[in-house]
């Protein structure tokens, strides 16, 4: 009999960047390379579950812009080039390493098995639309897929403005549903922040659980009897789950996690960099900017010196992710093991991680899955998978608490989002808002062309309002593109509000933005009213 669960949980995330207006846009590629290497192949391992008889349980947030994404088809037609472009350079290259360095050659022939069988999955299996995909496996009931807010807007910043936050959270709710054809009972908060009475704009959306960093557990008040190996109920009756900063560290850490072992594959050397200009240029952007091919040959080695590294070898990077599941799997046997007796009921560990680490940083890590996996069904009878929406289910039940202000970011609170490199963009994210709540309220909505303007506006709010933008200023990794967006939205929005507002709505000019910023077909302004 087991006496504990493990909840993996896996958030997959990307800003909007659909980019019609640009032939071949930069940030497109960010999409692109989680399709390659992340989300096609956890797919693909869940589906080789199914075909297997393994019975897993996992938790995968799909958010609504990566969804919206997924399902777009003109997306879907570009990263179909996008893929036929790295099977041409795949060919290629197993005629240049044939040539001048055999050493590479099987490794080359390896990432053109992978481009092709990849296409066959998205376009011959799918016809482009991996949104089915996830409805199929969904529907097995193993895995089980939840929402987060609309465009991952970073909700303690909007506390002030409760109409903000219920705008992020029903619009994700409804897009869910429309998605997926039924009620979302889960969340992931973006950055999983949260502040006391959040729960609240939850609950009215009918959501059941949600997820927070260790310490809003472990700081909660009362204090969580079972800490965070259990879940918490909010006062609203909505279920607050924490992660276990154990399972985490052994993932994550870059000095003792898993991924940084030195016979896994090196991710900043990649042949978009290191062959010469004249011969990878058609491959990667068509202004000659240097990007990443998903084309590797070396394994991490050193850490000092990117310039020595030895050839990658996927025998052994595959024989290092076997022990490290079967270790990850032993220590949480021994936790499992640890708590049990301590806190009257089987508790569940939650191991949440940003999905793009499997397969995109960590080239390993959805094989990493697949034997830990199966391990846990066939090797070991202490600890099962499952999914929060099941333990709830088993244990419905639990201590009321009110979890304490916090987030996964550094730090553990809001200051990754608001910072002297970012608090410009707030006073006019709030503004926004504002006028978002006052054109909800127009009688003048009953006009179809109002309505159709009043709702483009909202989009455009909501993707002025999305954290990654915050988030990428801080980092400082591709500032300008945050700042364009940010100024992008927020200009779309004033120049509607000011034209609804005039009574001249320019018809050419919505068209245009509504091409194209298209997210959220069903959008429902109401949400901003105040009535």
């Amino acid at each position: 009999m087991t006496k504990g669960y493990l909840a993996l949980v896996l958030h997959a995330h990307l800003p909007y960047v659909r980019h019609p207006e640009h032939e071949d846009h930069l940030e497109e590629r960010w999409l692109f390379e989680a399709m390659t290497e992340t989300y096609i192949p956890l797919l693909r391992i869940f589906d080789g579950f199914l075909k297997d008889g393994v019975g897993f349980k996992v938790t995968m947030s799909l958010t609504p812009p990566l969804a919206n994404m997924l399902g777009d088809e003109f997306l879907q037609h570009r990263y179909l080039r996008h893929l036929d472009s790295l099977i041409e350079l795949s060919g290629r290259e197993i005629d240049r390493t044939t040539r001048e360095t055999p050493e590479f050659k099987p490794l080359a022939e390896m990432y053109r098995e992978i481009f092709i069988s990849t296409r066959q999955f998205y376009w011959d299996r799918y016809g482009g639309n991996l949104l089915q995909a996830f409805r199929d496996i969904q529907a097995t009931d193993n895995l089980e897929i939840i929402t987060c807010a609309a465009t991952h807007g970073f909700l303690p910043l909007m506390q002030h403005q409760p109409a903000a936050i219920r705008g992020q959270i029903e619009t994700a709710a409804i897009d869910y549903e429309r998605v997926f054809g039924r009620d979302p009972k889960g969340i992931w908060l973006p950055e999983c922040g949260y502040f006391e009475g959040l729960d609240d704009y939850l609950a009215e959306a009918g959501l059941r659980y949600f997820l927070v960093d260790s310490h809003g557990i472990n700081f909660a008040e009362p204090r969580p009897m079972a800490g965070v190996y259990a879940p918490i109920f909010c006062p609203s009756g909505v279920a607050a789950f924490a992660r276990d900063v154990e399972s985490s560290k052994q993932v994550w850490s870059s000095e003792e996690g898993y991924p940084g072992d030195v016979d896994y594959r090196e991710f900043y050397r990649d042949v978009g960099f290191d062959l010469p200009l004249e011969y990878v240029g058609k491959y990667i952007h068509r202004d000659g900017i240097r990007v990443n091919t998903g084309m590797k040959y070396f394994r991490i080695t050193q850490k000092s010196d990117l310039h020595r590294r030895e050839i990658y070898n996927r025998r052994n990077a595959l024989e290092k992710a076997a022990q490290h599941a079967a270790n990850f799997m032993f220590n949480r046997e021994k936790q499992v093991e640890w708590i049990e007796g301590g806190i009257g009921r089987k508790p569940i560990i939650v191991a949440p991680y940003d999905a793009e680490l499997f397969g995109h940083w960590w080239f390993e890590g959805p094989d990493w899955i697949n034997y830990l996996v199966r391990k846990v069904a066939y090797d070991q009878g202490v600890f099962e998978l499952t999914t929060p929406r099941h333990y709830l289910e088993q244990y419905p039940e639990q201590q009321v608490a009110v979890p304490a202000a916090s987030s996964w970011g550094d730090k553990g609170y809001y200051e990754v989002w608001l910072n002297g490199s970012n608090d410009w963009i707030y006073p006019h994210l709030h503004k926004a808002a504002d006028r978002m709540m006052e054109l909800a309220d127009l009688p003048s909505r009953k006009d179809p062309l109002v309505e159709r303007a009043v709702k483009q506006a909202m989009r455009e709010l909501l993707l002025a309002q999305s954290s990654d933008w915050a988030f990428i200023m801080t980092t400082k990794t591709a500032v300008e593109y945050a700042v364009q967006r940010t100024y992008a939205h927020l200009e779309r929005f004033n120049t509607l509000y000011s034209q609804i507002k005039a009574g001249a709505i320019d018809v050419a000019f919505l068209s245009d933005v509504e091409a194209k910023d298209n997210i959220f077909p069903v959008i429902d302004p109401d949400v901003f009213s105040a009535g």
